[in-house]
């Protein structure tokens, strides 16, 4: 064992040796006089206290209002939704029997497009981008089964002020048993699963609305969807997405009057009458000459005389500056970051990009995309197919063991179609991609294509399989001359 001596000289073994004190610490976590002022809102609530009924009314009642009179902040929300959601997601089941996932899906179609589903799902991802979260209520509606097979399954959406009940989570009983809590409005139990939705009747926004006459609905959790993303660890309730991004939308705003303001003012002034004299004083007699801050008119094609040292200067316009432009993009940048979502996406400009960067600054924004329909997916889309197939099987009289399914969204347009044509063409060779994939990305059904193609050829699915294996694709000459010497060869 290695011997360490000691400051007094003593040997002893290395392990019982003092150790020396490093005193270390992180530049962020000292309080200064420059920086305290900065840090003095940073706080230690918790997830739920911190997003608490005030605080989450205040940040939505303010994006809302962003959202209603700013341009671009409206554009990026709706952009969102319209990207991200599209025409809607397309199921394709996937339980094994050809014919059972024909009907359902075909069944499944129609009822989303009486209820207009797709359009729910835009509206949702709005509303959880500028309120934060939204609720969705499973009911029946009888007009639906008219038009949808006798299935009456709706979903009915709700603003996030319709479910409310507290202003901070409080310790409750449910059924004699404790340990259940709820916070404004949601029900938890020991494990912090939602188990019961306080609904109220009406908007608390509506006319007329007074909280001593509100009577909560209780609406079991199996009926409820709720749609947001927690960004902490036992939060249960969500901000709008836009909060970083609100002070900035104000910004841009005042940025913008403020120019407008500037180069209206100076247009407004058609020149300045100057004067190296004292007014209206000539030391004998006074002058006819204008008071201060006086205005004259002019007739048109006029020619004037001025009296001696006396002068006219016209004001030069120096709005909006130079740097007017570029402020105006970094805070479109910046506001558009929040939501994940290129500069040219957000500003509805791409002029000054190129095929490489564009596809490069929407790499972070399709990742975003994916990543949100797979919530859209496990949130929404999911439980809304188990519960219309619950009802499907109790009108069709039908049954179905497996509920395996995948839902397809609508492919993303390319910048260049040739080039993304040459590179999906060499990963095919290379085999780092696959037919079903390529289909995927641009939200299509690679069999139910194939089939369209091989009865469009007037060839089977599997020589339509063989064929684009062996690099014959859609060419119907091509195929011909194959199918007559493969008929000769017979």
């Amino acid at each position: 064992m290695a011997m360490v001596k000691t400051r007094s000289g003593i040997f002893v073994p290395s392990d019982l040796a003092p150790t020396r004190r490093v005193n270390a610490r992180w530049d962020a976590a000292q309080t200064t006089h420059n920086n305290y002022k900065h840090w003095a809102n940073a706080d230690g609530l918790s997830a739920t206290s911190a997003a608490s009924p005030g605080v989450r009314r205040l940040l939505r009642n303010r994006s809302r209002y962003e959202y209603d009179n700013n341009s671009y902040l409206n554009g990026m929300i709706k952009t969102l939704a319209f990207d991200c959601i599209g025409t809607g997601p397309r199921l394709q089941m996937q339980t094994g029997d050809e014919e059972l996932d024909q009907r359902i899906e075909e069944d499944f179609n129609t009822w989303s497009d009486a209820i207009g589903f797709a359009a729910k799902l835009r509206t949702m991802r709005q509303s959880k981008a500028r309120d934060g979260e939204v609720f969705a209520m499973f009911c029946n509606n009888p007009r639906i089964g008219v038009k949808a097979g006798g299935i009456e399954l709706d979903l009915q959406l709700l603003e996030t002020e319709m479910i409310s009940a507290s202003m901070f989570a409080i310790e409750k009983t449910r059924d004699g048993v404790p340990g259940v809590m709820e916070t404004d409005g949601i029900i938890l139990d020991e494990y912090f699963n939602p188990v019961t939705y306080l609904v109220l009747p009406e908007h608390p926004g509506s006319m007329g609305w007074t909280k001593s006459i509100a009577k909560y609905i209780k609406v079991p959790a199996g009926a409820m969807l709720h749609y947001f993303s927690p960004d902490r660890p036992g939060q249960t309730r969500g901000i709008p997405e836009t909060t970083p991004a609100l002070n900035l939308c104000a910004q841009l705003r005042r940025w913008t009057l403020a120019t407008l303001t500037a180069a209206e003012n100076i247009a407004n002034i058609t020149g300045v009458i100057l004067s190296k004299t004292m007014p209206n004083y000539d030391g004998d007699y006074e002058l006819e000459s204008p008071e201060a801050m006086d205005t004259i008119e002019l007739e048109r094609g006029m020619f004037t005389v001025l009296p001696e040292n006396w002068g006219i200067e016209q004001p030069k316009a120096e709005q909006p500056t130079s740097t007017y432009a570029e402020f105006k993009q970094e805070l479109i940048n910046e506001i558009a970051r929040c939501l994940n979502m290129a500069y040219n996406k957000a500003a509805g400009n791409s002029s000054k990009y190129n095929y490489a960067s564009g596809r490069l600054d929407f790499q972070t924004y399709f990742k975003f995309l994916e990543v949100e329909r797979s919530v859209v997916n496990t949130t929404v889309a999911d439980p809304t197919l188990h519960n219309w197939l619950d009802e499907w099987q109790y009108v069709t009289g039908l049954s179905v063991k497996s509920r395996k399914h995948t839902w397809f969204y609508d492919g993303a347009e390319h910048v260049d179609p040739q080039k993304e044509a040459n590179a999906t063409k060499v990963r095919l060779a290379n085999g780092t991609t696959s037919i079903p994939r390529e289909y995927a990305k641009r939200g299509l059904d690679w069999r139910e294509e194939f089939t369209k193609n091989a009865e469009a050829l007037g060839v089977t699915f599997e020589e339509y399989q063989r064929l684009v294996r062996n690099g014959i694709f859609e060419n119907p000459l091509i195929i011909q001359e194959v199918k007559e010497d493969e008929e000769t060869d017979r």
